[in-house]
């Protein structure tokens, strides 16, 4: 078979890019193989075929990437590993994969908006970490808080629709339960007005929160990529001002008016049933959930650590027998020929994505195939999104 020529500065580009070294890669690249491939197999002039595949079984860039002459320009512009090196994860290659597919689509995004004249200037204000988290929140609420809906789906695609009236894109991404290697972030802040959740479609309200959070990011203009967010667990008192500050906007924020009420409870204790009832109240007005609460409480010294950590305890037992529940059942259905009716569920996708797509269409930017391809769409259903 005759070899291919391999631009090897465009492979050392993806290493940088990736932060990957050469082992590392290599580690990747032999994953489930039984003959492994070595430095000299891959990095030289002309490759195998089957080995350039191989390679871009881990990149995804195409074939064409690797064999262009063009020399690979590193750029803060091209990916926030460029522009920032330490994060509020311990980002695993899945992870890094999923950054830079965004990264892609912001700059593509961001092209084709110019190229159809649409604006995506920032809209909202500035602030600060010495600013009060509590007054930010209350004053960007009277734009961005949607109408409540009791239905955290419906919730949280409203308030993704009051962040596209600001020019923020908001994406979903979706992980298959079989996936072998997953990424271990949830929520992604991307200069200038990108936000990327994890699609949490057994904790709405998990998303719900981090939305919150990564738009607390976006209000102080500092890009991030967070793991969990810490309104969940006793951590947020090591976290630096920064992620503090986007907690507690986020609280704020999903609080509204109720955060008053929790400010102003007695100690919770076993005397006063740790405000058991009120708090669930609050979780059907709010989409916080209980142990959120739990956890501004413990935060407002309005619960001991040790009945916090009962109380979380016992939350995740409930949690866990209902989840074994639901593994039963689905067991049960399948031992006695019922089809699942689960299916992978589909992103939420931003209304500031579908009209910047429209735009560009009907100016001719892009051609049917290729809006069809980023809005998913099936080609008889092209009509019911250009009406």
């Amino acid at each position: 078979m005759i070899p291919i020529s391999l631009n090897i500065n465009r492979l050392q580009h993806l290493l940088d890019l990736y932060k990957l070294s050469k082992e590392d890669f290599l580690l990747l690249i032999n994953k489930g193989k039984k003959r492994p491939l070595t430095e000299k197999d891959l990095f030289k002039s002309e490759i195998k075929i089957e080995h350039l595949k191989r390679i871009d079984k881990v990149f995804n860039k195409g074939l064409n990437y690797y064999i262009n002459p063009d020399e690979p320009i590193k750029s803060t512009d091209e990916s926030i590993f460029f522009r920032k090196h330490k994060f509020n994860a311990e980002l695993n290659f899945a992870s890094k994969k999923i950054v830079t597919q965004f990264e892609e689509e912001k700059i593509s995004i961001s092209s084709i908006s110019k190229l159809s004249d649409i604006s995506l200037d920032r809209l909202l204000p500035i602030v600060t970490v010495k600013d009060n988290p509590q007054y930010v929140a209350n004053e960007v609420s009277r734009s961005l808080y949607p109408k409540f809906n009791r239905n955290l789906k419906e919730f949280l695609k409203a308030l993704i629709s009051k962040l596209a009236d600001q020019n923020i894109f908001v994406y979903e991404f979706v992980e298959t339960w079989n996936k072998k290697d997953k990424a271990n972030v949830e929520g992604i802040s991307l200069s200038p007005n990108v936000i990327v959740l994890k699609r949490l479609q057994k904790s709405f309200r998990r998303e719900i929160f981090t939305l919150a959070h990564e738009l607390g990011h976006y209000l102080l203009n500092e890009e991030e990529i967070d793991e969990k967010i810490s309104e969940y667990t006793i951590d947020y008192f090591s976290l630096g001002k920064i992620e503090k500050w986007c907690n507690d906007f986020a609280f704020y924020f999903l609080a509204q008016e109720y955060s008053t009420v929790i400010m102003d409870l007695e100690t919770a204790s076993a005397k006063n049933d740790y405000h058991t009832d009120l708090l669930e109240m609050i979780t059907e007005k709010t989409n916080l959930s209980l142990i959120a609460l739990y956890t501004r409480l413990l935060i407002n010294n309005k619960i001991s650590a040790k009945n916090y950590n009962t109380i979380k305890e016992d939350l995740y037992v409930k949690y866990k027998d209902k989840e074994d529940a639901e593994k039963i059942r689905k067991e049960l259905d399948k031992a006695e020929g019922r089809k699942s009716k689960g299916s992978t569920p589909k992103p939420i996708q931003s209304p500031l994505l579908i009209k910047t797509m429209q735009f560009a269409y009907l100016e001719g930017i892009i051609n049917e195939v290729e809006f069809c391809r980023r809005l998913n769409l099936k080609p008889n259903k092209l009509e019911l999104f250009l009406q």
